[in-house]
């Protein structure tokens, strides 16, 4: 009887539930930690041995690279919004994920060329489906700069081109949808350039890739994931910061699109039963001073506990005291001590 009883309390433990938590960090804002180059995937795969965490693609996203693992949940900035609102749930999707590809017309053909050849190396390694790619008719016509608060930001100049290559594509059932842009390199002030490249500031083209993503997801309903393409794409041969490294072995920052997506959610209506909602949602972890999104309010009004890490500071002035929600949200120094927060929690 003692054997049996051993061997059933080693199973329930097995069979323990895996509580659901958000692991953010917003784009284009210089994050100390997650503002580079997939460097706060050590510290979301940490919480992932623990919990199911919904991550956005910034966190893991890491050019040739990607942190993604099974206990995470790779979703799209908009339709995380919409989460958070309450408006939608996510459920996992199970090996049938349809990959449409977009190019920008303005693309040389020499880059297009790697990115081509990328497509078709992790089509022979991986057996993804990915459909065949387009070219948008137009350029789609990126700019991209400095806000006054040192964030990144940029215009679109051509929306529609995208839209009507996503409709298309669309159109072949496609699940979730890659999106590669030209940026003009010669938009990059060298300051901006080399502080990136040694571990510091902001990185510039973050926030217009957001607003990429974000545009598209809304307009199209399917969840969309950007990487950009810059003429000068030569293999930096200098030593540079580790945050930054992976973005820099590399001739295209397409293949964390891929691998990430193989994680991407399918969207639910808000009363479906076998998906998670909100209010599923046992924390959202942010950094330090970027509490200023909707993605605050939202979980607090859904129970969903806010924790702001110290460790993690970026260019806005957005902390739980700014905004006058000190008694609201909890404040902890690192994501170590977070992560021993949350397992003692649940």
């Amino acid at each position: 009887m003692l054997k049996i009883k051993i061997i059933w309390q080693i199973n329930m433990k097995k069979s323990k539930k895996r509580e659901i938590i958000s692991f953010v960090v917003p784009t284009g804002i210089g994050a100390k930690i997650g503002g580079f180059a997939g460097d706060a995937s050590a510290y979301a795969r940490k919480f992932a041995q623990y919990f199911d965490v919904i991550v956005n693609p910034n966190v893991v996203n890491a050019a040739l690279f990607s942190g993604i693992t099974q206990g995470m949940i790779y979703c799209e900035g908009f339709f995380l919004d919409k989460f958070f609102e309450n408006k939608i749930k996510l459920k996992k999707r199970q090996n049938s994920h349809k990959i449409g590809v977009i190019f920008d017309k303005a693309i040389k053909k020499d880059v297009l060329n790697v990115h081509i050849n990328t497509i078709n190396a992790i089509k022979t390694v991986y057996d993804y489906d990915i459909l065949p790619y387009i070219i948008t008719k137009e350029n789609v016509g990126v700019r991209f700069y400095k806000e006054e608060n040192g964030g990144s930001f940029g215009d679109v100049l051509n929306p529609q081109t995208l839209i009507d290559a996503g409709l298309k594509l669309k159109k072949m059932n496609a699940t979730e949808l890659c999106v590669v842009c030209n940026f003009d390199d010669s938009n990059i002030v060298d300051n901006d350039s080399e502080n990136y490249i040694m571990g510091e500031g902001v990185d510039i083209v973050g926030g217009v890739e957001a607003i990429i993503s974000h545009y598209m997801s809304s307009k199209l309903e399917l969840m969309t994931f950007h990487a950009p393409a810059f003429n000068d794409f030569e293999i930096e041969k200098r030593l540079v910061s580790p945050k930054a490294a992976s973005e820099f072995v590399t001739l295209t920052y397409l293949p964390c699109l891929f691998f990430g997506l193989q994680y991407a959610p399918i969207i639910a209506e808000k009363n479906a039963k076998d998906a998670i909602g909100v209010k599923d949602l046992k924390a959202l972890i942010l950094p330090y001073n970027s509490l200023g999104s909707g993605l605050v309010l939202n979980a607090l009004e859904n129970n969903v506990k806010v924790i702001a890490i110290k460790e993690n500071i970026t260019v806005i002035n957005a902390s739980a005291k700014a905004l006058g929600l000190d008694d609201e949200i909890i404040e902890l120094e690192t994501y170590d001590e977070c992560l021993c927060y949350l397992k003692k929690q649940f």
